[in-house]
């Protein structure tokens, strides 16, 4: 099924004008069919016939049953079928009429309201309002509901609604069911809903008197007078204390230019915004958490380079300094989780690329000679990773590294332009590490299978149980004196379903 801007693009012929005020619609018009009662479909003519309209977009309405089971989204209607519509769409003017239902509903009637949306003062497609009538009366609430739902309707034929610069609020925009208050133009009030008394009664608020003002109730109105002066939406949050706020949304209703009144709907977020306040707590506590993860390893590292000035043996020195080098490369880690701000709110999941630059400067500082720089270069994909991957993907690049400068730029080489190049990409279901450089290379008989040295034992003992991975060394393609080498790592991207793997590959 295609989407409703792939249909408006193939089918419509939409350009990019036309299909943004398109979504501006979508964005808005749940709250035309809530008042409507009924369901709301947006039409436009196909671009390769001239007598055929075409559903580009459909939404139900959270306050009356539906009278689609099915998704009318893509549905073509002739012009006859629909002659409603039709005659909306030639004609710019407002279409209603009461129509007899098909067989699934017997004895079943409809008032379906047709109209123009029209942007700039050019039609680009039509609403159709569709509401089942005639099953029973509508109570006062509904008929006040319906009421705005026709002055809503004329706003968009006039070109007027929805507003261009009407923001979402944060925690979404409330319901007409959440309640709903009716203003006239000198800010009267003219109707309120039962669940509105009930929103201003949990902020410690009279019931508003018909007729009267907002602010004689102890509410403060600052925001309708707002939407009044700039005709447009207005929201804004009433909180009472940290155990009570509702957010208020004034949306101006216009005709013939002029302002005849507003409606506010009301909503109780203050279980969200508790939620939202724990979400902050413990993002906080987790970072702290790192934090002082990453203060715990850098003062293990400290004590290990005090242990090593001690020693005699160069041995036993180096030994510990490429311990310090494990150890910061897990530090880095938490650092990174610590310092990015998103981390929590993915899923303690930290970018490659940020956890890959100061791995890099790590092994610049600590290992290179400055006599002869090695040149890194850093590049991939912006994916993040879980804490439970990069922690010892950082502990593996790190002894990849090493193991480059180490071996494959030997003191006494004399190889122009050393570089190693690190890459990091996402291919179909695979996570690939690459790193390459122009050394003096492996040798043609290297196996990684047989290596026995320590760092490369643990490179193939995290790739294998902790990534889940393969891994792979082999002998660039330079020139006979320095060939390079080439190591891929690939492991799963599905982080949470991991299956432990072969450690290396051929």
């Amino acid at each position: 099924m295609a989407s409703p801007i792939d249909l408006a693009r193939r089918v419509a012929g939409f350009g990019d004008d036309e299909l943004e005020h398109m979504m501006r619609l979508f964005r808005t018009w749940s709250l035309i069919a809530d008042l409507n009662l009924g369901d709301a479909l947006f039409l436009a003519p196909t671009a390769q016939s001239d007598d055929h309209f075409v559903v580009l977009g459909n939404v139900r309405a959270n306050t009356a049953p539906t009278l689609y089971e099915d998704d009318p989204l893509g549905d073509s209607h002739a012009w006859v079928n629909r002659p409603h519509v039709s005659a909306a769409w030639r004609t710019g003017e407002i279409q209603r009429a009461r129509v007899t239902l098909g067989p699934h509903f017997p004895d079943g009637k409809a008032d379906i309201v047709a109209a123009p949306y029209r942007v700039a003062g050019r039609a680009i497609g039509v609403l159709l309002l569709e509401r089942r009538s005639g099953v029973r009366e509508l109570f006062q609430l509904e008929q006040t509901y319906v009421s705005l739902a026709d002055r809503l309707v004329q706003m968009v034929a006039d070109g007027v609604f929805p507003f261009v610069d009407g923001a979402e609020p944060q925690y979404g925009a409330p319901r007409v069911g959440d309640g709903l208050l009716v203003l006239d133009a000198e800010r009267r009030v003219a109707f309120l809903s039962p669940n509105a008394v009930s929103a201003l009664h949990r902020l410690g608020l009279q019931r508003p008197t018909i007729g009267r003002l907002l602010t004689d109730s102890g509410l403060d109105d600052s925001f309708v007078r707002t939407a009044h002066a700039v005709r447009t939406v207005v929201t804004q949050e009433l909180d009472r204390g940290m155990d009570v706020t509702v957010t208020s949304r004034c949306i101006p209703l216009i005709e013939s230019e002029k302002l005849k009144g507003s409606f506010v709907l009301f909503r109780d977020i203050s279980e969200l915004k508790r939620r939202d306040r724990m979400l902050v707590s413990k993002d906080a506590t987790i970072r702290e958490i790192h934090h002082r993860v990453k203060n715990n390893l850098q003062t293990i590292s400290s004590l290990l380079r005090v242990q090593a000035r001690r020693l005699e043996s160069q041995e036993s020195k180096d030994a510990l300094a490429e311990s310090v080098r494990r150890i910061a490369a897990i530090a880095i880690v938490h650092e990174t989780l610590a310092n990015d701000a998103s981390a929590v709110a993915s899923g303690d999941d930290a970018p490659f690329l940020d956890v890959a630059k100061p791995l890099i400067r790590l092994i610049e500082e600590g290992l290179q000679s400055p006599d002869h720089p090695i040149s890194f270069i850093l590049e991939g994909d912006p994916e993040r990773l879980p804490l439970v991957r990069s922690m010892p993907l950082a502990v593996v690049l790190t002894e990849l590294l090493q193991n480059v400068v180490d071996h494959g730029f030997p003191r006494g080489s004399d190889i122009a332009d050393p570089t190693v190049s690190v890459s990091f990409r996402v291919i179909d279901d695979e996570a690939v590490v690459t790193v390459v450089d122009n050394g003096v290379g492996p040798g043609v008989d290297f196996d990684i299978e047989e290596a026995a040295g320590l760092g490369l034992t643990l490179v193939k003992t995290f790739v294998s149980t902790e990534l889940a991975g393969t891994i792979t060394m082999r002998v660039g393609d330079g020139p006979a004196t320095n060939p390079g080498a080439i190591t891929s790592i690939r492991f799963p991207r599905d982080w949470d379903d991991r299956v432990a793997g072969p450690a290396v590959g051929g």
